[in-house]
């Protein structure tokens, strides 16, 4: 998946230590600057962390966030 600014500069950078390839934007309007097209935990892929504080806030627990996530 693309950083937010859906910018096709993008050059390698690195791996991290699970040797899952790491990727650095170079649009300089880009917010998110570093990015993985591959996540090892699903809860570190882009967009994850914003459903799950809107779940949290609606009202549902930690099991029911994993479980509907599948995370």
């Amino acid at each position: 998946m693309l950083p937010k600014c859906n910018s096709v500069k993008n050059t390698k950078s690195g791996a991290n230590g699970n040797r899952k390839q790491c990727y650095y934007c170079r649009n300089l309007d880009c917010k998110t600057k570093t990015f993985m097209l591959d996540y090892s935990y699903k809860a570190c892929a882009y967009g994850m962390a914003e459903r799950i504080v809107e779940m949290a806030i609606n009202g549902s627990g930690i099991r029911d966030i994993a479980r509907v996530l599948k995370i």
